[in-house]
């Protein structure tokens, strides 16, 4: 999920330069901070899914002091 974010972000800044370019500010706001919030979205779910890899290693090693 996060690589389709990642890949949202890059597009949607390329679009705002090109509207940059074009002279279209509204359009170019509009890109920019849509491509910002797809690039914030994509760091959430890699911080989310450090999150759960760190919640599976800690149990499995609670997991082996209790039985060992």
């Amino acid at each position: 999920m996060e690589k389709i974010f990642q890949i949202a972000a890059v597009t949607l800044i390329g679009v705002a330069a090109f509207f940059l370019w074009k002279g279209n500010n509204d359009a170019m706001f509009i890109s920019a901070v849509a491509g910002a919030v797809c690039f914030f979205l994509s760091i959430r779910f890699q911080v989310g899914e450090r999150l759960k890899q760190r919640k599976n290693e800690v149990s499995e090693i609670e997991t082996t002091k209790e039985h060992g």
